[in-house]
């Protein structure tokens, strides 16, 4: 019996971009955007994709909305090469996967109402002509909590949260079977952002559609996803289960962004220190493990020697040095190490 791919899969993914200087504006350097970057998506599920900024996170939307044509045999969706799609292939590509970005006052035209807006990718790909168009229009506004008498209205009179309710209307319009969610969040009032992604969790239960979740915020990527990928200056770390990554987390980078949301316990041990110390320049990563200028837990090899990507537990994977033991000098350390 075949085995069904998934419904998006990231194979070793490198993205490099030039860095033009120089009266005669040639490529000097090179940043290293994405190196070696695997990950994949089954139907139905939402993989959450956290780390700092400038860590690599965007750059990979970008090539899985063809934003950015992707290097070939990297990005694959159903089984398909994107970076071979033509334009019929593309076309269709495009219907199948949306996006909602991270600033609801700038992705919506304040030109359309609400309406067009939200029947705007349904026009482009045929979809509903007619009443039927319409008629999903309503839906959609109710399906995302607003009334269907807005309509009518223009961007400039919601606000943020509203607004954002909009956009995943709109990206929603076309039926797509995978939303690319880049900070969906990050923009709104705290008190609207649970709103937003409890919002978010009842669609995908109504709708059937699969959810790449991109932000910074660990809790709030764990709170959503099904499973969780954690990404360094251009390399995924560690993934597991959102469950097994928040109670048993196995990467040091991973333990210090807990460490940075999450409350301290005052009837528990400490978990980690807050990562000190600025990301180090993509231009020119460190050699061996990326994340040892910044480590709080090093050991000898980690400045020379890339770790390898291994199953550290069942269905967790991570690319580190630390054995179970270091782990266990970690969680009972101050952060640095020390007892």
């Amino acid at each position: 019996m075949p085995i069904t791919p998934p419904l998006l899969e990231v194979r070793q993914l490198v993205k490099h971009y030039g860095v033009r200087t120089g009266l005669f504006n040639r490529v000097s350097a090179k940043v290293h955007a994405l190196d070696g970057v695997s990950l994949f998506v089954e139907r139905g599920e939402t993989l959450g994709l956290v780390g700092e900024s400038g860590c690599g996170k965007t750059t990979l939307a970008r090539q899985v909305l063809r934003v950015e044509r992707p290097p070939s045999d990297s990005v694959f969706f159903g089984g398909k090469d994107v970076a071979t799609l033509r334009r019929g292939e593309l076309k269709q590509y495009q219907r199948r996967v949306a996006a909602v970005f991270q600033d609801p006052f700038s992705s919506l035209n304040p030109r359309l109402r609400v309406k067009t807006i939200i029947s705007e990718p349904m026009a482009a790909h045929g979809l509903r002509p007619g009443a039927a168009r319409a008629e999903h229009v309503r839906q959609l506004l109710t399906a995302v909590g607003l009334s269907p008498a807005v309509a009518g209205y223009f961007p400039h009179q919601f606000s943020g949260g509203q607004r954002q309710r909009l956009a995943i209307a709109r990206a929603l319009a076309a039926e797509p079977e995978l939303v690319v969610l880049d900070e969906p969040v990050s923009a709104l009032d705290v008190s609207i952002r649970g709103q937003i992604l409890n919002l978010l969790k009842d669609l995908q239960a109504d709708f059937g559609v699969s959810y790449l979740l991109i932000a910074h915020d660990l809790p709030s990527v764990a709170f959503m996803s099904h499973r969780v990928a954690v990404m360094y200056l251009g390399q995924v770390v560690e993934s597991a289960t959102s469950r097994e990554l928040i109670a048993r987390p196995r990467h040091p980078y991973t333990r210090a962004l807990l460490a940075a949301a999450l409350p301290p316990d005052p009837a528990g041990a400490r978990l980690a220190r807050p990562i000190e110390g600025e990301i180090p320049s993509p231009i020119s990563p460190p050699s061996g493990c990326r994340f040892h200028t910044r480590c709080p837990v090093v050991l000898e090899q980690c400045s020379r020697v890339e770790p390898m990507w291994r199953e550290v537990a069942p269905g967790q994977f991570a690319a580190c040095h630390l054995n179970d033991e270091d782990i266990g000098v970690l969680g009972a350390s101050d952060g640095h190490g020390r007892s």
